[in-house]
């Protein structure tokens, strides 16, 4: 474990990399005592400072849903961030690339959330009853902590916001009970054609049950969501890395559309 004090240190770090445009050396390498709380209390620290200068907290996401993500990070399980309100960007626009530090992007389904939901004890039945509507989107994964071969582990991902850049979400709204969640199919098409496929079953089997887990996980801390919150359910595709000159779309099936970005 660390001491309070170097977690400030890591916390003064991670705001300096959007000053810098450097990335830092993996938390593990540099702090072999951390710990997987540690991480967790530097989020929350970073996201409380973020919260003070003024921004808010827009939602939540659930991130290495996948075995292959699970594997990149050397994880067994998922690992979660809040998202705040400046990582939500609009649809069909371009970004320079050098806005960002290693960005991927991500096939996702987004939960709007119309009552309030807090664990311990919330099952899929209760996310379905407590959700407004879904979205299709895009999770842009970034780090601000290299990515850095071998050695990374899910402690440098937790810490780095759960390596959350930004998040796009499309417009066209479904209730779950107009689409078997489970089967949808997204399309990641970049420049015009289709790289790969997925189905959202890939994500804990059902993107349900993701929203359940983030709950229940997330009532440890006493986190409830609140109506209008956007939670992202973890990609059923791979991460895809992005380079300039790039138009994506992400298009999706049971009547969710297309999301699309470009990079310049």
């Amino acid at each position: 474990m660390l001491d309070n004090s170097i977690r400030t240190k890591i916390i003064d770090d991670l705001f300096n990399v959007y000053r810098t445009r450097q990335q830092m050396p993996l938390l593990t390498e540099t702090y072999p005592d951390i710990e997987i709380e540690d991480s967790y209390r530097i989020q929350e620290g970073f996201v409380k400072r973020q919260v003070d200068a003024g921004a808010q907290v827009k939602g939540y996401k659930v991130g290495l849903t996948s075995k292959p993500m699970q594997e990149m990070a050397g994880s067994t399980e998922p690992d979660f961030s809040a998202i705040t309100d400046d990582l939500f960007l609009p649809e069909g626009t371009s970004y320079p690339r050098s806005d960002f530090f290693t960005p991927l992007l991500e096939i996702e389904i987004a939960f709007v959330m119309k009552h309030a939901l807090k664990g311990p004890g919330v099952m899929p039945v209760d996310v379905i009853r407590a959700t407004d509507f879904v979205l299709p989107a895009i999770e842009l994964v970034d780090m601000r902590v290299a990515s850095e071969k071998p050695g990374m582990t899910i402690v440098d991902s937790v810490a780095d916001l759960a390596w959350c850049g930004a998040v796009i979400l499309g417009a066209n709204p479904r209730p779950l009970d107009a689409i078997d969640i489970r089967t949808i199919n997204g399309s990641f098409i970049r420049n015009g054609e289709v790289e790969m496929e997925g189905e959202a079953s890939a994500v804990l089997g059902n993107p349900v049950t993701s929203v359940a887990w983030l709950a229940n996980k997330l009532g440890e801390f006493g986190v409830v969501f609140e109506p209008g919150q956007v939670i992202l359910t973890g990609s059923f595709t791979r991460a895809v890395p992005i380079h300039a000159g790039d138009d994506i779309i992400c298009r999706f099936d049971q009547g969710l559309g297309d999301v699309s970005v470009s990079f310049t």
